[in-house]
């Protein structure tokens, strides 16, 4: 299997779990800070269509930032183009980890959807 892209808060506690996981089962990846290098509007857009998952499994539901905008009652109101602008504004919108690989796209860290895909 080719390399995957691993988007990470170091901070996070779940993405630590996610990097010992891929750590202990051998899995080669290129770690990205989510916030210092955060995703671009087309690399969101380009994510999107390879996971065809809907732009809302990409927002981090549980962050700060996120109830800070108010987004659980302003997200419905906003087109996609909004949504992948405001993803794009701040890594810290973005549901983490995030694993990219060369057909597929992991948002959060679910051990057995990740055993499923990279092993």
């Amino acid at each position: 299997m080719t390399a995957i892209l691993f988007l990470e808060y170091p901070k996070c506690s779940t993405c630590q779990r996610a990097r010992r996981w891929l750590e202990e089962n051998h899995i080669k990846f290129t770690a990205r800070h989510i916030v210092d290098n955060r995703p671009t509007a087309d690399e969101i857009r380009c994510w999107q269509a390879l996971g065809n998952k809907p732009l809302k499994n990409f927002f981090n539901t549980s962050g700060l930032k996120y109830k800070a905008l108010g987004l659980k009652d302003k997200l419905a109101a906003t087109n996609e183009s909004e949504q992948i602008s405001l993803l794009a504004s701040d890594g810290m919108l973005v549901k983490r980890p995030l694993i990219i690989g060369e057909n597929f796209v992991l948002t959060g860290f679910k051990e057995s959807e990740w055993q499923a895909k990279l092993i």
